[in-house]
This record gives structure tokens, C-alpha cells and sequence, in this order.
């Protein structure tokens, strides 16, 4: 990503209060999702995400030091709002077997993805992402991805009976992490036009997240039937 600045002019400063300068933050942050959703990065400038959040142009660069460090914030808050590493963790933890573990980690995905704090710009601007990564979900990548990737590796490896480094236990890591991806870049105009019958509501995640865990098991199960039957 280029380092793209917007136009100086005055900014707020320390003096203000530390409330004030929160909700200045956050009014950047939403309004740049906003934007960031719907532009991209490459065709988003600091002036409009400035005038959408109420502020003088100088506001992006006193609090993320240019727009760069303004998107990479805003692809922080999204992954924070969607599932944040924490609560995939607590998600699994003390779970008795690795079927307890997929339902819980399915679920919890599920649920984020239809709450509403994700019907906005949120799962656009990381669907953007994915499609096009930048050196932002590089830093993303270094913190979190590799975790996340391991929790699915434990689970799919216990639920086939495979080593975790064998080779289809990666293929099984597809199955449980490639449902979320197909819902996350979807966008959902085009989705219920693909499939008028598909329900995608909060009242319909517990639906939703049986019929994946069924997915993911026969998916499971049937690779591992392939190896007993190489074997």
C-alpha cells in the first residue's frame, strides 16, 4: 500500500477531552469501514472518509498517522467485531471431543456473521480483503491467522483419526474454514438472488450451523474413509 496522506490543516489536540478524542476515533473508524466497503482501498480518500465522520481533514493523520494505518485499523475492528481470536479459543476450551469443538466454533461463526453488528460494512470490507489482500491482512496474518489455523487442524485431525501434519487433514481444514469464506465474500444482494430459498437472519443461525456441522462431518468422514480404504 502506497503511504497516502491526507491534506494538513489543524487537528485535534491532547488538550481535548479523552472521551472527545474516543468518539472522534471511532467516528473515523465507522466512517472509513463505510467508505472502505464500498470504494476499496485504492479509490478511498481521507476527505471523504473525513467528511462522513464529521471531522477536518487533518483527523486522520493525528490519529492514524495517514490513511494506511487508517485502513489497517479498520480491518482490525472488522476481525474484532466478526470473531475475535479470543473467543474462538474460549469457544473451544474445555469442550469434551472435537465434534463439541466444530459445533461451537461453527456456531460461533454463524452467529457473528448474522448478528447485526456485521450487517454493515463489516464483512464487505474483509470479503475485499480476502479477494484482494494488502500488507494489511499480512500483519493480520503474522498475529492471528496461523492460530486459528491450528485450532481448525486439532479438530479436523481428532475427527479423522490422522496425524495433524498428514497431508488430507489440510484438505479437512478446507472443510471446516471454507464454509465461513464462501458466506464472508458473498455479497448478500447476490446471494439471495443465487438462492431465493436461503435463510441468513439471526433467527436462522441455529438452523444453519446443524446443517454445516453435518457438512463438515461427512466431509471429514469421507476422507478419512479414503485412507482406511488406500490403507
Amino acid at each position: 500500500m502506497a503511504n497516502r496522506k491526507t491534506t494538513p490543516g489543524p487537528a485535534d489536540t491532547p488538550q481535548k477531552p479523552r472521551k472527545t478524542r474516543q468518539s472522534t476515533r471511532q467516528r473515523l473508524l465507522e466512517a472509513a469501514g463505510q467508505v472502505f466497503a464500498e470504494k476499496g482501498f485504492d479509490r478511498s480518500t481521507g476527505k471523504e472518509i473525513c467528511e462522513r465522520a464529521g471531522t477536518n481533514t487533518a483527523a486522520v493523520n493525528y490519529y492514524f498517522g495517514g490513511i494506511d494505518g487508517l485502513y489497517t485499523a479498520v480491518i482490525d475492528e472488522a476481525r474484532s467485531r466478526l470473531v475475535p481470536t479470543p473467543a474462538l479459543l474460549a469457544a473451544v476450551a474445555g469442550k469434551a471431543d472435537a465434534r463439541a469443538q466444530l459445533e461451537a466454533v461453527i456456531e460461533l461463526g454463524i452467529r457473528a456473521m448474522t448478528s447485526p453488528a456485521t450487517s454493515s460494512w463489516v464483512l464487505r470490507v474483509l470479503a475485499r480483503e480476502i479477494i484482494a489482500p494488502s500488507p494489511a491482512l499480512e500483519s493480520l496474518w503474522e498475529k492471528e491467522i496461523p492460530l486459528r489455523m491450528q485450532v481448525f487442524r486439532c479438530i479436523a485431525s481428532e475427527l479423522m483419526g490422522l496425524p495433524e501434519d498428514h497431508p488430507l487433514v489440510t484438505e479437512g481444514c478446507f472443510l471446516v474454514s471454507g464454509p465461513f469464506v464462501m458466506l464472508l465474500v458473498y455479497d448478500r444482494r447476490m446471494l439471495h438472488r443465487i438462492f431465493p430459498n436461503f435463510r441468513f437472519a439471526p433467527a436462522d443461525a441455529p438452523a444453519l450451523t446443524r446443517h454445516l456441522v453435518q457438512f463438515v462431518l461427512g466431509g471429514l468422514a469421507a476422507l478419512a474413509a479414503g485412507v482406511q480404504k488406500d490403507g
